[in-house]
């Protein structure tokens, strides 16, 4: 769950920040690199903590798991364009900033899976890319969606991802199936038809991107209640986050799906996305044309995907988006 502060008493409320977003990533954003100012941390206390995790993921005998690798460090957007860390202040924005040991593509590979999913049409949170100081290779920033835009706005708004949902906890989160995500959905979901057809169109665009990093807490529902309510009025799959071609990185270079669709992880077909659709209950026709649309939609949306200035230069970043970008046209062509 996010968003949710548990106190003692009523009154302590009061003294914490709301984390409400006042200022939108979009106004300080220009070609998709952030424009504003950034008073965050340096490489010295970045590299550490990321080297740390890395440590650590690395000593597992199996492969290791992208998402125990990377930073999220929760910041601040100021009116003036400052992003600051959320110590004292709301916390608005998300900042994942490059890694070591082959993980320096990091942010600019998830930023292209990104850009890529909204152009296919999923919803998106803003991201940009942040210029670091050091010499570092940017970062990337991500707007917060679970969150209230206006002091004014009273609604509860709560992020649920599907080990919640399922009732599992976060070490079993590579362990469930799309199916099993697709029958929890439906009874919950204020639009279930909607919510089950996106799910299927989720699963082929991480297929299709070669994402071995959508697993049950990448992926969640977001719940909003009206004010006063003691029950939500809207239950909907959350926008795409956290979506990165996981197989151009170091060791990850045959990384599978993270969770099962019909029965496989890999290689997979058009069939194998049908007969996901009929065992969750949506209709042939409406899976067919999903299935058509989002993979013409990516194909055009790759060949019209462009690196903002700062990564056409020929750096290690632009050279890993560029293998990025091959192994999205090999899944596309080879799909059938």
């Amino acid at each position: 769950m996010s968003n949710i502060t548990i106190v003692e008493r009523a009154s302590d409320l009061s003294a914490l920040p709301p984390d409400i977003l006042l200022t939108r990533l979009n106004g300080f954003t220009r070609n998709t690199v952030f424009t504003g100012q950034y008073a965050g941390p340096g490489r010295g206390d970045l590299e550490q903590s990321f080297e740390r995790n890395l440590a650590q993921i690395f000593e597992r005998t199996d492969t290791p798991l992208l998402s125990g690798v990377q930073i999220k460090a929760p910041m601040f957007l100021s009116a003036d364009g400052t992003l600051s860390p959320s110590i004292g202040r709301p916390f608005t924005h998300i900042l994942k900033p490059a890694g070591t040991g082959g993980f320096e593509a990091l942010p600019v590979i998830e930023w292209q899976s990104l850009a890529l999913g909204s152009a296919a049409g999923f919803k998106t949170p803003a991201t940009a890319l942040v210029p670091m100081p050091d010499g570092m290779p940017p970062a990337l920033l991500v707007e917060r969606f679970d969150i209230r835009t206006s002091l004014e706005d009273k609604h509860l708004l709560a992020l649920e991802d599907f080990c919640s949902v399922l009732g599992v906890p976060t070490e079993a989160k590579y362990d469930g199936t799309m199916e099993r995500i697709a029958r929890a959905l439906r009874p919950l979901s204020t639009s279930p038809e909607e919510d089950v057809l996106l799910v299927l169109k989720r699963s082929l665009f991480a297929w299709l991107i070669a994402d071995g990093d959508m697993h049950l807490k990448n992926m969640a529902l977001l719940e909003i209640a009206e004010p006063g309510s003691t029950q939500f009025s809207s239950v909907r799959m959350a926008p795409l986050y956290d979506a990165v071609t996981t197989r151009v990185f170091r060791r990850l270079e045959k990384d599978r799906m993270a969770l099962k669709l019909n029965g496989k992880d890999d290689r997979l077909r058009r069939a194998d996305f049908k007969a996901f659709a009929s065992t969750a209950g949506l209709k042939a026709a409406d899976a067919d044309t999903s299935i058509d649309d989002l993979v013409a939609a990516l194909s055009r949306a790759l060949n019209h995907l462009e690196l903002p200035p700062p990564l056409s230069d020929g750096s290690q970043g632009a050279k890993m988006a560029e293998q990025m970008r091959a192994i999205v046209h090999e899944r596309i062509e080879g799909f059938a």
